[in-house]
């Protein structure tokens, strides 16, 4: 199997075009309002909390590749089970479209705990790993 680290990078990356294809999708959709949230002005403090919470599968995606293990895979685990709830809190969404794109960033986010939890639990840095039986040193 690959290593474990691009498939997690690679997950956040799937998770983060979700979001950005249901961004041009509401937007081409008319779903907008420029300047409003939830049909009201949006202040500064409100744009900054939209892009804390988009910047996470950006900041996941450089976490996988460089933060030691097994730390990565509890970080991945635990900030995947927060976007997931954090994602159930605006269900239904507006669109057909939104809710299934949504759907789809939770399948990623539980693929990521899935991979996560068993690389955590079962698997060891490749440098630590013995060698399979009846293999030779060279």
């Amino acid at each position: 199997m690959a290593d474990m680290r691009m498939v997690l990078s690679g997950l956040w990356v799937a998770v983060m075009l979700t979001y950005l294809l249901g961004d041009v999708l509401r937007l081409m959709a008319g779903h907008v309002t420029p300047g409003e949230i939830g049909g009201r002005k949006a202040s500064q403090g409100m744009w900054l909390g939209i892009a804390g919470i988009m910047l996470i599968p950006i900041v996941m995606v450089v976490l996988s590749l460089v933060l030691p293990y097994p730390a990565i895979g509890w970080v991945s685990i635990v900030v995947a089970v927060v976007v997931v709830v954090f994602n159930l809190t605006g269900l239904p969404y507006v669109g057909m479209y939104n809710n299934f794109l949504i759907i789809v960033s939770m399948v990623f986010n539980a693929l990521t705990v899935w991979y996560a939890w068993t690389w955590v639990s079962t698997a060891a840095e490749p440098h630590r790993r013995r060698p399979l039986r009846g293999a030779t040193a060279r």
